[in-house]
């Protein structure tokens, strides 16, 4: 089976499912949306299911022997790639990166912001940075929006480009600042645990905040963390540590 044809409330449910059945990751398909959910916007819960087609890539073949004229290229930087892009981008061919920001700014004018995004390349992902007024609406709870549409942004980038991208959405510096919030929970929890001798169980979080919450805690001399659950309910537990 390497095609299939799956239903969510939301565009990313609907990807997971399929992703689930055709027991593989999500850079070795390619995903057509069929059908968009008939309330909410781009993705987000409504009454009609979001519906998707994905579809295995095919392996690549054999690796071939250099002919003796020719010699074999080395693995691009992310520098190299980005200028490849560009060349690509000169010769005709659309900017995978410029496409994502395009929908970027697409999805802040039918919410009725204007909005600015900044592509800045960086060596292991790209970060779409959003500037403008009143940028909650796009951030969602605790990120939640911003989440889905950055899982929508590298589904539309990688279809304009050869190799797997990673592109990472941020707006008015969400991330860091999340990231600090959830820090801060941890060491606030960590130390409940140590003074009750009890464990807490941290509401389902993304797999990005849950290893935040896990980093920090893993050099804590009292206290350990596991996660439990399935997703998207998957959960971080912070429990003592066993006496030797």
């Amino acid at each position: 089976m390497n095609k299939i044809v799956t239903s969510g409330k939301t565009i990313e449910d609907a990807v997971r499912q399929g992703l689930a059945k055709l027991g593989t990751t999500e850079d070795k398909v390619a995903v057509n949306v069929l059908e968009q959910p008939s309330k909410g916007f781009l993705g987000l819960i409504g009454v009609k299911e979001a519906k998707v087609e994905l579809t295995l890539l095919e392996p690549p073949g054999p690796a071939s022997v250099p002919s003796p004229n020719r010699t074999a290229s080395a693995p691009r930087s992310s520098s190299s790639s980005a200028s490849a892009m560009e060349e690509k981008t000169a010769a005709g061919e659309k900017d995978p990166y410029a496409e994502a920001a395009s929908f970027i700014r697409e999805v802040g004018e039918n919410m009725g912001l204007d909005v600015k995004v900044d592509i800045a390349h960086g060596k292991d992902h790209t970060v779409l940075n959003i500037s403008g007024h009143d940028l909650g609406l796009m951030i969602g709870r605790r990120g939640q929006t911003l989440d889905a549409l950055q899982y929508l942004a590298n589904i539309i980038a990688n279809r304009y480009s050869d190799s797997f991208i990673r592109i990472v959405l941020d707006a008015e510096n969400f991330r860091e600042r999340r990231k600090k919030t959830l820090e801060e929970l941890a060491m606030r929890l960590a130390g409940r645990v140590v003074r009750t001798r009890k464990e807490v169980t941290l509401e389902p979080m993304s797999p990005q905040e849950r290893k935040v919450i896990h980093s920090k805690l893993q050099d804590h001399p009292e206290v350990k963390t596991y996660s439990k659950g399935e997703e998207p309910n998957r959960r971080v537990v912070i429990t003592l540590k066993h006496s030797k």
